[in-house]
């Protein structure tokens, strides 16, 4: 048998390092995870440390029982961008939230790794910095979200020359058939509890928003090379066509499967081979019976609107748009704002930034650190 894979996992304790490993621990020895770096859950993280034996560890806060595991399993504590470039690391899957994938994204690909990518913010933040990252270091993005995986397969043996259109699908969230004036007096309990997938807090409201499918827009841009006016996205709730790509001669491919993230992360540390055993069930199209489509209604969900004008206009509006949707977030869960506050808090903050055309990373930074100041300081009652 080959040697195994070698896996760094940042963001190990979340949703998606979670199913990283469920689907590590599942394969035969063909991944061995290397590596776990995590944030504030320390209790998770030692149990991970104990079952998983890294020769890396890391995590945002410490504890007695965390430095007692890594010590007992001869682990050594490095920084999230060490882990990343270490040379024993074949593949990093980023599954950190926020722009804490960004730095360790940079180091991993101009070290020349496999970059699996489960962090939308990074390429938001700053695509053509990690473009540039991937030819320096010969590196490679490999897209783990369920919809631009499923966009990536498309592709294989296809000329990305024949690109008409991609069509990246959204279940609409929690809200999804909500009025305006019922989405004005949701609760975040209501708003982490998404219909079809099972994710981390962050991300789920922002599926909600629709904040998390515009991002998506732009990260189709900078992962497929494609301008945004080539991106749509169509509402599908049952999350079984996971996106389409349409070509020149308007044929279009699509990529269904169960909702189950456990099958892009395994597609992304086994490319170019697909494994034998499938990480999810199989799919019953008889059993669903129909699929449905509609078109987003961005009047009710404005952060679509808000996230696809940041990414035509580029520069460093999406790293604010990013950093000030990650602080709205943040206070409508602590429940200082309103559903419906959170765009109208990210829209203030675009209104004041002063976008960089081509920044460098110190000017994405200083844009990321901006955005979340102004955000974090727009008063509740000025937003209605």
């Amino acid at each position: 048998m080959e040697a195994p894979c070698r896996v760094a996992v940042l963001g190990c304790t979340g949703s998606i390092g979670r199913q990283a490993l469920d689907v590590i621990a599942r394969s035969g020895g063909r991944f061995e995870a290397v590596a776990l770096a995590g944030g504030s859950n320390t209790r998770l993280l030692t149990e991970q440390v104990v079952e998983f034996r890294p020769r890396y560890a890391w995590a945002s806060a410490s504890d007695d029982a965390l430095g007692e595991a890594v010590a007992a399993v001869g682990a050594v504590l490095e920084s999230p961008e060490a882990i990343a470039s270490a040379p024993d690391v074949d593949i990093v899957l980023v599954a950190t939230a926020g722009a804490a994938g960004l730095l360790p994204t940079l180091a991993a690909l101009r070290a020349g790794k496999a970059v699996a990518i489960a962090n939308k913010e990074v390429l938001v933040m700053a695509g053509h910095l990690v473009g540039a990252a991937m030819v320096e270091g010969g590196g490679e993005l490999r897209p783990v979200d369920s919809e631009h995986s499923a966009i990536w397969q498309c592709l294989w043996g296809e000329s990305p020359r024949s690109i008409r259109r991609i069509i990246l699908t959204a279940s609409g969230g929690a809200f999804r058939d909500f009025t305006r004036e019922q989405l004005a007096s949701v609760t975040p309990e209501q708003a982490l509890d998404h219909p079809t997938w099972k994710m981390g807090r962050k991300i789920t409201v922002d599926s909600a928003t629709l904040m998390n499918k515009g991002m998506e827009t732009i990260e189709a841009m900078w992962l497929f090379d494609v301008p945004m006016s080539a991106v749509e996205v169509v509402l599908h709730r049952e999350s079984i066509v996971h996106s389409l790509v349409e070509f020149s001669d308007g044929s279009v491919k699509a990529q269904l499967g169960v909702p189950d993230m456990r099958l892009p992360i395994q597609l992304a540390l086994s490319y170019p081979a697909r494994l034998p055993e499938p990480p999810m069930p199989l799919l019953d199209l008889a059993g669903i019976g129909a699929l449905h489509f509609a078109k987003p209604d961005t009047d009710r969900f404005p952060c679509l609107r808000i996230a696809m004008e940041a990414g035509r206009a580029g520069g460093t509006l999406p790293a604010a748009m990013a950093a000030a949707d990650e602080v709205a977030v943040e206070r409508f869960l602590a429940g200082e704002i309103g559903f419906l506050d959170i765009p109208r808090v990210i829209e203030r903050v675009l209104e004041r930034h002063r976008s960089i055309p081509d920044p460098t990373l110190d000017e994405v930074l200083n844009a990321d650190a901006e955005a979340r100041r102004l955000a974090a300081a727009v008063p509740p009652g000025v937003l209605a």
